[in-house]
């Protein structure tokens, strides 16, 4: 039976009542010896969630092993205690914490709050250590015991899957970032900009000037994917000596486009100033501490109709003003695609028309004439895409068109199938539309460590006039237009939602620019461009100057 439970057999019928008995339920089971074997006495074990009862003994017991630095036992409290274990050591032995009080708050449900209070010791230095975090008790699947649901926040809640506490030398020296005017940029004032903080430290604390001290920091060992990104700093036991590093942010920016992605969960968003390529602000709304805003990798949806446009144009296909039928739907290798809920077909519609209402089949038809590595070229060519060379002065996924051909040539050409991109990069993509020149993002000067910026051909100007001329016709009359009213000066943008797998409702995308600033946003699950990404875009763009 599942879960290797077995029956107890009453009056020759094997009973076994598991599962949806109920909160508190009990299974009738056979006793086991330690040994494993049955011993045929039947045994109430129970099921369901944890009582009231069970998730403040099983809390005690463990914050108890825990407070006398008993990994192994405090493990044993939890459901992963190989895991458990191994941090709860760390915790120990590599950030050396001791004096542990873990003083819990009120339970609510299975849910348990508590605040630690403990001291960090290291080469004859101590510093007092306090946070607060929270644990949540279950029902084992196999023991049926209560036990605590184990994850690294349980330890502390900046700890991710992969993540441990050390307490060392710090790994680089310590910055005082700044931005484009001189402004102290902290994670205090700007929570977005943590993991970027982080990263710069890692790269330029000893060319800034710095002096690595002594620290308590989570490590980001990378096995959840990250890569191993700049350890995060908790506690400073040893101050070392802070360098000034200054930045292309824009306070005033940052600021902006933190306000904005925090009104949607799952939100990025990326302002760059086209005429230089610097990046004005760089901000997330994520509980899992990604960086998707310059990391990301997801289809970009229609947003990405501006280098489809461009690849049609610079191959001669048509033009602004040429013929770009929108029917109701489009077949293409044996798969059927659909404009949005509501859009009206139109046979004599431009390419200019298709553009601003965002018509799908209108760009999918093109996949009979368009080469498969078209638009590949395109993106790499011309907006210094997908090459995997940019240097922007922290990580950064630079784009992804591969030329698959098959049903994936028309999905690419709307923004799906297996076309990646992330804010930054289509921010760089409206910064090239709208100049006509691709340049590099960057957040800190190319001069400060002599890196070699991404180069590619850029645009025509006859292509920039036409991509510039559909793209304030998108947020004039089309579907941008409810988000950009309002707003002064030259402006353009592009609206985009994305179908990912898994996934009730699709990514929110949109893009725009604004006199020198050109911004893009994508919200998970946000739905369409203008719900979520849309207001993103155009706060920042209405506040970035």
């Amino acid at each position: 039976m599942r879960n290797g439970v077995k029956g107890v057999v009453i009056g020759g019928v094997c009973a076994a009542m598991l599962g949806g008995a109920g909160y508190g339920a009990y299974n009738i089971l056979s006793a086991l010896n330690d040994d494993g074997t049955t011993s045929g006495v039947a045994a109430t074990v129970k099921s369901g969630p944890p009582g009231g009862d069970e998730v403040k003994d099983t809390a005690a017991k463990f914050f108890a092993a825990w407070e006398k630095g008993d990994a192994a036992t405090a493990a044993s409290y939890t459901n992963y205690p190989g895991a458990a274990q191994q941090l709860l050591t760390a915790y120990g032995d590599d950030a050396h914490i001791t004096g542990v009080r873990i003083t819990p708050g009120t339970a609510t449900g299975t849910s348990v709050p508590f605040s630690v209070e403990a001291t960090v010791s290291y080469g004859g230095t101590s510093e007092p250590l306090a946070y607060r975090s929270r644990l949540s008790v279950v029902r084992g699947e196999t023991t049926h015991r209560p036990l605590v649901d184990w994850k690294p926040s349980v330890v502390h809640p900046r700890l991710r899957t992969g993540d441990t506490l050390v307490t060392d030398a710090s790994a680089a020296a310590p910055i005082q970032a700044l931005d484009r005017d001189g402004a102290v940029l902290t994670k205090e004032k700007y929570p977005s900009l943590g993991p970027v903080l982080d990263e710069l430290r890692k790269r330029y604390g000893d060319k800034a000037g710095g002096r690595a001290g002594v620290e308590l920091a989570v490590r980001h060992t990378g096995t959840d994917g990250s890569g191993g990104a700049a350890d995060t700093p908790l506690l400073t036991l040893t101050k070392g000596r802070t360098g000034k590093l200054r930045t292309t942010l824009s306070a005033g920016a940052q600021a902006a486009a933190e306000t904005a992605v925090a009104k949607y969960p799952d939100a990025s968003v990326v302002a760059v100033r086209p005429s230089t390529g610097e990046i004005l602000a760089v901000a997330n709304n994520r509980t899992d501490g990604f960086d998707a805003a310059l990391l990301g990798e997801r289809p970009p949806g229609s947003t990405m109709k501006i280098i489809s446009a461009a690849t049609l144009i610079d191959n001669g296909l048509t033009s602004a003003n040429g013929k770009a039928p929108c029917p109701p739907s489009a077949v293409w290798q044996s798969q059927t695609f659909h404009n949005l809920t509501g859009l009206e077909a139109n046979e004599n519609a431009t390419l200019s028309e298709s553009f601003a209402r965002s018509c799908n089949t209108a760009f999918v038809k093109f996949a009979d004439v368009v080469k498969v590595d078209s638009l590949t070229d395109e993106a790499e060519e011309r907006f210094g895409l997908g090459r995997n060379n940019w240097q922007i002065g922290v990580p950064s996924f630079d784009g992804r068109v591969p030329a698959t051909g098959g049903p994936d040539t028309a999905a690419a050409l709307i923004g799906q199938g297996q076309v990646q991109m992330s804010p930054l990069n289509m921010a760089s993509v409206t910064a090239t539309a709208m100049t006509g020149t691709f340049r590099q993002p960057v957040l800190v000067p190319l001069t400060l460590d002599d890196r070699e910026p991404a180069r590619a051909r850029g645009l025509s100007p006859g292509t920039v006039a036409q991509l510039r001329a559909m793209m304030n016709r998108t947020a004039t009359s089309g579907t941008a237009a409810p988000t950009m009213s309002g707003l002064s000066g030259s402006i353009g943008a592009k609206t985009g939602s994305a179908e990912s797998d898994g996934q009730a409702r699709s990514d929110s995308w949109f893009t725009g620019y604004r006199n020198d600033v050109a911004a893009a946003a994508m919200v998970q699950d946000g739905g369409h461009g203008i719900d979520a990404a849309g207001p993103i875009v155009a706060s920042v763009l209405r506040n970035a100057g």
